[in-house]
């Protein structure tokens, strides 16, 4: 509990002290500024209406948000300040205790209508509900802004490219004859602090903000304009992991595909599975980039090109199999005919046996019915002879013409050995040019995509 006695020493030395006290409101009364009042808050800051409000402005990058090729957005956190003159406003600081500077409320004055040419959607972010006067007349207006506008993108170079976006302002009502826009900082001053106050840039790593000041005409008046140039470079790191280096490896696969055996089925198979996991790394490419461009990516010309290059392996897999097939059915038609003939060859030389067997009786000649005199059974000896001789004859004869079919037989299995031979032959000579031919359209395709990506 402080004293009384203090209490009235102090009040006494502040009376006595003489000095004078002031407040913010005083200088409002002064101005006549309040919400009833709107005079300043209706017309131009001038009090010759052909004198011409000069607005300076400031914008400073605070964040890169998201940059959408799909939609061709860009989304950048921005910070921005005007400062302009209202000639009817000023005060002797002096008499106010020193004040040089006041805050109130921007609902009290007249502001600059500007706004941004790209911008889609309404800014939804926080406003900074004050202004700050000066004695001298000068307003200066801060604000926050989550910008949400369109951007020209070029995708050619994807995921190594470098994208300019631009954010143009403008008055909505007011010509130069009225109103000109001049940037506070140049483009260096401009980007430095940029990148003292920047925040988080994410996918994008910001270069530099540049400044330029324009004008056009419409209407038979012309109108200023400040363009503030965002540059900014992809970090490719996380596209190249996901997307560029799963495509490069499918690609390996491939070509470590043409070691194996083409007589199994495994190596179809592997081919197309491994050209359905490229289209669905194309179907997601296609959600990244924008359905139109000036120019193709190169990023789609490198799936495009491996895609097809992958389904020119596989087609030279199908006809290798097919080849491989058609000698595989020959092989197994002539084994067939070769039993078939092996069976025939067996029944001959069976019938052949059993003529020989037929010609060769000695116990039937021996056996004797009863009453019969065995000279009587037995040929004269030149009767045999003869006979001997025509027999020994047929069966040489039957002899010649079994060799002569089992020659036959043995060149057409030759032949069909020889043209099996040769299906093999040109199987391997297909499999080892259009493995050459792959592997020098690859290097050189990814040697030419990489100069024109780095380029």
């Amino acid at each position: 509990m402080i004293p009384v006695a203090f209490i009235v020493l102090v009040i006494l030395t502040d009376g006595s002290s003489g000095k004078k006290v002031c407040s913010y409101q005083d200088v409002l009364d002064h101005l006549n500024l309040t919400y009833g009042n709107s005079m300043f808050k209706l017309t131009r800051p001038v009090l010759d209406h052909t004198q011409v409000t000069i607005v300076e402005l400031d914008i400073i990058l605070y964040a890169i948000l998201a940059v959408i090729e799909k939609t061709q957005t860009f989304i950048p956190f921005i910070w921005a300040s005007m400062m302009w003159t209202d000639e009817r406003i000023s005060w002797d600081p002096v008499q106010f205790c020193g004040i040089t500077q006041i805050s109130l409320p921007r609902d009290l004055l007249w502001k600059p209508d500007l706004f941004i040419y790209e911008m889609v959607q309404k800014d939804n972010s926080p406003q900074n509900p004050y202004i700050y006067m000066s004695y001298d007349g000068k307003i200066f207006s801060e604000a926050v802004i989550n910008v949400v506008s369109t951007c020209k993108m070029d995708v050619h170079k994807f995921p190594f490219d470098t994208q300019q976006c631009s954010i143009s302002i403008g008055s909505a009502v007011h010509c130069v004859n009225e109103i000109r826009l001049f940037p506070s900082s140049n483009s260096s001053r401009a980007t430095q602090f940029s990148r003292e106050v920047m925040k988080t840039q994410g996918e994008w790593e910001f270069l530099q903000l540049s400044v330029a000041s324009s004008n056009f005409t419409f209407s038979n008046r012309q109108w200023d304009v400040l363009i503030y140039t965002f540059t900014m470079k992809r970090r490719p790191l996380l596209h190249v992991i996901n997307f560029l280096l799963p495509i490069l490896f499918f690609l390996s696969l491939d070509l470590a595909s043409f070691f194996i055996s083409d007589h199994r089925g495994e190596k179809l198979g592997f081919k197309v599975t491994v050209l359905l996991a490229i289209s669905v790394l194309l179907l997601i490419l296609n959600e990244i980039l924008p359905s139109m461009s000036n120019k193709t990516p190169l990023i789609a010309t490198y799936c495009i090109v491996i895609f097809a290059l992958m389904l020119l392996s596989l087609l030279e897999t199908i006809l290798v199999t097919y080849l491989m097939e058609t000698d595989s059915a020959r092989q197994e038609k002539l084994r067939l005919k070769e039993d078939l003939e092996d069976k025939e060859g067996k029944v001959k030389i069976d019938d052949c046996s059993a003529e020989a067997k037929k010609w060769t009786g000695c116990s039937c000649i021996c056996k004797m019915s009863d009453g019969e005199k065995l000279h009587e059974l037995l040929p004269s000896p030149l009767k045999v002879n003869n006979s001997i001789q025509s027999e020994e004859s047929r069966v040489l004869l039957l002899i010649l013409e079994e060799l002569k079919e089992l020659q036959k037989t043995l060149h057409l299995h030759v032949s069909c050995i020889m043209e099996g031979g040769a299906s093999v032959q040109w199987v391997t000579r297909i499999n080892r040019a259009f493995f050459i031919f792959y592997i020098i359209t690859v290097s050189l395709f990814l040697s030419v995509l990489y100069n024109e990506w780095i380029s």
